[in-house]
């Protein structure tokens, strides 16, 4: 099975809050404190499928139904943060992702890249279903 290298970068977190990929059901990876300045989460996926629209990818980190999966970024408690008041988990989509541009990175040992906001509305860590602000990308 083939395997694509990403990295979800979240700008203007709130400072003092906890992130953390998650990993599988309830797992956590690579849980950050912020200090306003932005955040990276490295991880890989498993590429099962090119040739399905979307591309079908596998592993710990892609969560929801093949046809839309997702990654999630938990902050506060849901990162492992005793006595937060912030319990969020915001979905990151996969969809967007283009077999051509997975192809490359994998071909070229690169890394795709999205980035989202790490501020909801209301102030506090980003939450909810999220976009992307530039789409996928190759690092």
């Amino acid at each position: 099975m083939k395997i694509v290298m990403m990295r979800v970068n979240v700008v203007d977190p709130p400072v003092g809050v906890m992130f953390a990929l998650q990993e599988g059901t309830c797992g956590l990876f690579g849980p950050l404190k912020s200090d306003g300045a932005p955040l990276a989460f490295d991880f890989t996926l498993k590429v099962a499928d090119l040739d399905s629209e979307p591309i079908r990818l596998t592993g710990p980190f892609a969560q929801g139904p093949a046809a839309a999966r997702f990654v999630y970024l938990c902050s506060g408690v849901r990162a492992g943060q005793i006595g937060s008041c912030w319990e969020r988990r915001a979905k990151v989509p996969l969809s967007g992702l283009k077999a051509e541009l997975v192809m490359e990175a994998m071909e070229r040992s690169a890394t795709v890249v999205g980035t989202i906001s790490g501020i909801a509305k209301d102030g506090g860590p980003a939450c909810a279903s999220v976009k992307l602000l530039d789409g996928w990308n190759l690092a």
